[in-house]
C-alpha cells in the first residue's frame, strides 16, 4: 500500500496526513473528529449519565463476587488510567480487586514507584507475573528483524494474555479495564498500531525471526478472549473510566497529593521499551508521533486547546543526549551493539500487510460486534 499525498491537518485536531489514510470533509475537519463527534461523543454522554446503569454494574460485581476472595481484577501498570482506576474503584466503587502487574523486564523506576505507593495506601497485595526474559527478549529482537512499526505487540500481547489468564485463573467474571474516551477517544493509525492479537500474523513473525521456541510466553488470541471466554467463561470487561468524570490533569493532582504518586514525561511512559518506542523509533523511522493521536483526544474532550497541543507537538521528545542514552540502554538490555540496533533502523520499512494477516475477520468482527450493541464504534 503505497499512499502518497499533499500534507494536510485537521482543523479540529492536530491529527494530519501523517496518519497516511486519514480523510478530510470541505472544512478540513478529520474523520477522526467526525467519528468522535457522531459516534463517540453521544454513547459517552449516554454512559455518563446513567448513574443508574453504574449503580447496576458495581452491584452486580459485588453480588457475583461474595464468598470469593475478589470481586474483579485490575492490571496496575503503575500508568495514569490504571492507577486512577484503582484509585475509584476501591474507595469510591468498595470494589476488592485482584491487582495483578505484568513484568515484561522493562518496568521503569517511576512505574516501580507507582505501583508500591498505591498498593501499600490502599491496603492491597500485588500479583506479579514476570515473562520469561530470553523469550521475551528473542520477540522484541523478531519485531525489531522484521521491519514493522509496532515493537511493542510483544509487550501488550503478554499483558493481555496474562490478564484473561488470571481471571480465568482465579474465576473472577469481571476485569476492570483503564482504557478510556476521556484521554483515548482517537485511536493510533492501523498501519502503524496493527492488532496485537491476530495469531495468524504473530505466528508468522514468530516463525520467520524468532530463534526460542517461546514454551511459557502467554498467546492468547482474541478469538479466545472474545468469544469462548466471554460467551462460555462469562468473563466481562468493564471500563469505569468512562461512566465518570475523568479529567487527566485532575487525577494526576489526586494521585500525587493522596500517593506521592509520579507523573511522567507522555502517556505509555511507564515502560522503558514503550518510552523508547513511541518517543524515538516510531516518529523517527516510521515519520508518526503518538502524541498527535493523544492530544488530539485531549482536544476533542475539551481538557486543552488546540492551540496549546500545537505548541506542545513543536517541542521534541528527547533532546540529543537523552536519544542517545535511550539507543544505548535498549541496545544493551536487548544484548546487541549499537550497529545492530541501527541497522534495524535503517533497514526497509514494512507494514502489516507485508505478513500473513486476518484483517478481514478482525474487521467482520468489529461489525458484528458494533452491530449487536457489544461495543460501541471508535472507528480506526
Amino acid at each position: 500500500m503505497n499512499i502518497s499525498r499533499e500534507y494536510k491537518i485537521c482543523s479540529k485536531t492536530i491529527m494530519d496526513t501523517t496518519d497516511r489514510r486519514i480523510t478530510f470533509d470541505e472544512n478540513d475537519v478529520s474523520d477522526h473528529a467526525l467519528n468522535f463527534y457522531k459516534n463517540v461523543k453521544p454513547n459517552w454522554e449516554l454512559l455518563q449519565n446513567d448513574s443508574s446503569g453504574l449503580n447496576k454494574i458495581i452491584d452486580k460485581i459485588k453480588k457475583d463476587g461474595k464468598g470469593r476472595d475478589f470481586d474483579c481484577i485490575i492490571g496496575l501498570s503503575g500508568g495514569l488510567d490504571s492507577s486512577y482506576m484503582l484509585h475509584i474503584i476501591v474507595n469510591e466503587f468498595q470494589l476488592r480487586p485482584l491487582v495483578f502487574h505484568v513484568d515484561g523486564g522493562w518496568n521503569s523506576e517511576i512505574a516501580v514507584h507507582n505501583i508500591k505507593v498505591l498498593i501499600d495506601k490502599l491496603n492491597l497485595d500485588l500479583f506479579t507475573e514476570v515473562i520469561n526474559w530470553e523469550e521475551m527478549r528473542d520477540f522484541q529482537l523478531a519485531y525489531f528483524k522484521s521491519g514493522l512499526p509496532n515493537l511493542d505487540i510483544p509487550q501488550d500481547h503478554a499483558f493481555i494474555a496474562t490478564l484473561y489468564n488470571f481471571a480465568n485463573k482465579y474465576k473472577v467474571k469481571y476485569i476492570l479495564n483503564g482504557g478510556n474516551i476521556s484521554t483515548e477517544c482517537v485511536r493510533n493509525p492501523l498501519e502503524y498500531f496493527y492488532y496485537g492479537t491476530d495469531m495468524l500474523q504473530i505466528f508468522d513473525i514468530k516463525r520467520k525471526y524468532c530463534n526460542t521456541r517461546m514454551k511459557t510466553y502467554p498467546f492468547s488470541s482474541i478469538f479466545r478472549h472474545k468469544i469462548y471466554l466471554k460467551y462460555f467463561k462469562r468473563i466481562n470487561v468493564f471500563k469505569p473510566l468512562n461512566y465518570i468524570s475523568y479529567i487527566k490533569k485532575d487525577a494526576i493532582k489526586l494521585l500525587k497529593k493522596n500517593y506521592n504518586w509520579k507523573d511522567y514525561p507522555q502517556k505509555h511512559f511507564e515502560s522503558r521499551f514503550t518510552r523508547f518506542y513511541e518517543g524515538y523509533w516510531l516518529p523517527k523511522r516510521f515519520n508518526f508521533d503518538t502524541r498527535k493521536v493523544q492530544l488530539s483526544s485531549l482536544i476533542l474532550t475539551n481538557q486543552i486547546t488546540r492551540e496549546e497541543a500545537l505548541e506542545m507537538i513543536d517541542q521534541p521528545v528527547f533532546d540529543s543526549l537523552t536519544e542517545k542514552n535511550e539507543l544505548n540502554f535498549v541496545s544493551n538490555k536487548l544484548e546487541i551493539n549499537l550497529d545492530e540496533l541501527m541497522h534495524y533502523f535503517n533497514m526497509p520499512r514494512k507494514y502489516y500487510w507485508d505478513y500473513l494477516n486476518q484483517e478481514i475477520l478482525f474487521n467482520l468482527g468489529a461489525k458484528f460486534l458494533n452491530r449487536f450493541g457489544s461495543e460501541f464504534s471508535i472507528k480506526r
